[in-house]
């Protein structure tokens, strides 16, 4: 088990920099996922852990003791890539036994590794195959159980799942959750899925352009996003943001929206517990959930839908429509029948609201 400090981590690529003083503690035990857009540099500050990519700047710590210059195979670390990196001429037993190899193991405790491994990852009956007569998910845990059997101090996954169809994606993510509650290693995981994310994490970092954007669990950054990158980046289907202007409307405040293509169409929608002032440019952040298509509560607003096309998906219902000419997605679990170009009344639920300001992208709401 071990304690991660990064302290001002830079790097840079001659005068260009991609990453911009990184602070970040990985605790013990813990798992953390880094995720981002392709380019926000997570897998660079991965590489960077690992030893694969030299520090510009800043230091990295781990259990106290700075290890900028430390090689890479020195730092016990175990790193598990996308695209496997298996030997394809070795059987899946001489794969995860490579490295105890390298390492001069004696026969009985790789073995005994191997053994424990491919229990762990039900690979038992696998052990006297290659890599071409195995599946994909496969050939992950037989990543996984070679980066097992040197017991390291820490995990270091660069975007793993990514190359697995989408049933088998979520099969892996299950077993590398329920293998992590039994180890407790410390590991840092990349992803730029946002589902991977929040199903595994135990903290979630948001990088974007070379900076954290933001780091919690992945509910505080489900229900507290501090800015709209981060409430836009997670949730599925995505949160839906209507731009408009503070205005009173008697003795309320809220946010006007006005219908860009029709001038003759607008709403108002209250705000709560958010500074604003009024003519100020905001944006409205509304998770699809918190729209309602069954009578209205009494703490939602009623707005006017114009229906684009029904998701169905079975045991929910996902809407597509727009809020005075704005794109935004609702979720039920009625059955609907509604046509495109319907216009329905969906009730917003006011307390759910996250309101951001149009130019800063923070949030200023509580």
């Amino acid at each position: 088990m071990s304690v991660l400090q990064l302290n001002k981590l830079v790097k840079r690529y001659d005068s260009v920099e991609v990453l911009h003083g990184i602070d970040l503690t990985v605790n013990k035990g813990e798992f953390l996922v880094l995720i981002g857009p392709s380019g926000c540099g997570k897998s660079t500050l991965l590489r960077m852990l690992a030893g694969l990519e030299d520090i510009s700047a800043g230091s990295l710590m781990l259990n106290g003791k700075e290890i900028n210059d430390v090689p890479s195979q020195k730092r016990d670390f175990s790193m598990v890539f996308q695209s496997y990196a298996l030997y394809p001429h070795l059987t899946v037993y001489e794969n995860i036994a490579f490295g105890l190899k390298i390492r001069k193991a004696d026969q009985a405790h790789i073995d005994k590794m191997i053994d424990w491994a491919a229990n762990v990852l039900n690979l038992s009956a696998l052990l006297e195959r290659t890599p071409k007569q195995l599946s994909g998910g496969q050939c992950q845990r037989v990543a996984m159980g070679r980066a097992l059997v040197r017991e390291p101090k820490l995990f270091l996954f660069d975007e793993p799942l990514s190359n697995l169809d989408a049933k088998l994606r979520i099969q892996m993510r299950a077993e590398m959750k329920a293998l992590h509650l039994k180890l407790q290693t410390t590991t840092v995981y990349v992803t730029h899925d946002q589902v991977e994310a929040m199903t595994l994490a135990d903290r979630i970092v948001v990088m974007n352009h070379g900076v954290i954007e933001q780091v919690g669990t992945p509910l505080e950054l489900y229900d507290n996003p501090h800015n709209i990158f981060v409430a836009g980046f997670l949730g599925a289907p995505a949160i839906s943001f209507i731009r408009g202007v503070v205005q009173n409307q008697g003795s309320q405040l809220g946010v006007a929206v006005h219908d860009t293509q029709d001038s003759s169409y607008s709403t108002f929608i209250p705000v709560q517990s958010a500074i604003v002032t009024v003519g100020q440019e905001i944006v409205l952040g509304i998770r699809p959930e918190f729209f309602q298509l069954q009578a209205s509560q009494a703490d939602s607003h009623t707005v006017k839908v114009k229906v684009k096309f029904i998701e169905a998906m079975g045991a929910e219902s996902y809407i597509h429509g727009q809020l005075c000419g704005q794109d935004i997605v609702a979720k039920t679990v009625l059955r609907l029948d509604h046509k495109p170009g319907q216009v329905i009344d969906v009730g917003v639920d006011l307390a759910a609201l996250h309101v951001f300001d149009a130019n800063s992208g923070l949030k200023l709401s509580n």
